[in-house]
């Protein structure tokens, strides 16, 4: 797979917070005006109500009032791709067909968390999702929510048998893994880094772009290292990279998205704190936050 092909969802899409009011309940409002402010901010396409939008603890009745409230928004200017995912195979298939009536133009779906299931039931799930639907679907494996990996035999196995899986978001971190995929699969078929910070790894293997958190905060920042790298510029990504790099992992001193929805606050766009078993910010954890944003140029 060559990085020059265009992606079908592009190379950066952020995985979109979800906006919240002061008692914790979902800001349709807001969440339209982050949209369009991703969209102007240069992203090729949004994923919404994923792991940073706090998918566990907002319930399907309102991830599809956040669907259609983003896809208003966002008025077919950029894909908006619908995190349905669930470690129930059933309940998947059933949300996706509701949500697929919302004019969402692609799903995403996890591999199953908490019933670790073989890699057959692996396979045999996200089949029988595919063929329940037309909609272009990206896998997500990450091993470090769902306590199960799947392995790259598995992942090929779905490019090739179902038209409709069209990319993975892979944050397992073992670069050999993400190598197997990229070189077996279909020539179409699009691997995404799930770590922002594994990016530029992942793009010289070969793969498409980023799933993004740093996405929602600093999207044109970001957009320049997978605009580089797909032009081939490594040296120019290297160092928007390096540069971008302290933040990227700054987000993850604690549980995701606790920090990216604190940093939006202290840019000045405010979306409201994280539902529990999530707890917000601390003041020591805010202030460090602040000078990592502050010495890569996000906060003035």
């Amino acid at each position: 797979m060559e990085s020059t092909r265009n992606p079908r969802f592009g190379r950066l899409i952020p995985a979109m917070v979800t906006p919240f009011d002061e008692n914790l309940e979902l800001d349709l409002d807001r969440a339209q005006e982050l949209a369009c402010r991703l969209v102007d901010g240069g992203v090729d396409a949004i994923i919404v109500n994923g792991t940073t939008g706090e998918s566990p603890t907002v319930f399907y009745p309102q991830k599809l009032e956040l669907f259609r409230a983003v896809v208003s928004a966002v008025a077919g200017r950029v894909p908006v791709i619908a995190n349905v995912g669930d470690n129930c195979t059933a309940d998947t298939v059933s949300f996706a067909q509701d949500a697929g009536q919302l004019g969402v133009d692609g799903f995403m779906c996890v591999v199953p968390y908490y019933n670790k299931p073989p890699q057959e039931g692996l396979y045999r799930h996200f089949k029988t999702i595919a063929d329940s639907t037309d909609m272009p679907i990206i896998l997500y494996n990450i091993p470090g929510r769902c306590s199960i990996n799947m392995e790259a035999e598995t992942t090929l196995r779905l490019a090739r048998d179902c038209d409709n899986i069209v990319a993975i978001k892979e944050a397992s971190g073992n670069l050999d893994q993400v190598r197997a995929i990229i070189d077996g699969a279909p020539a179409d078929f699009d691997v995404y880094s799930g770590d922002d910070s594994a990016t530029l790894d992942i793009m010289r293997l070969g793969g498409a772009g980023v799933i993004s958190t740093i996405g929602n905060v600093a999207p044109a920042c970001m957009k320049e290292i997978v605009e580089a790298a797909a032009a081939g510029d490594w040296e120019a990504a290297a160092a928007a990279n390096e540069a971008l790099l302290p933040l990227m992992t700054g987000l993850f001193a604690t549980a995701n998205p606790i920090l990216v929805k604190e940093a939006l606050k202290l840019i000045g766009f405010p979306v409201g704190g994280v539902r529990l078993p999530l707890v917000d910010a601390t003041p020591e954890q805010s202030a460090t936050l602040a000078a990592i944003m502050s010495e890569v140029g996000v906060l003035a």
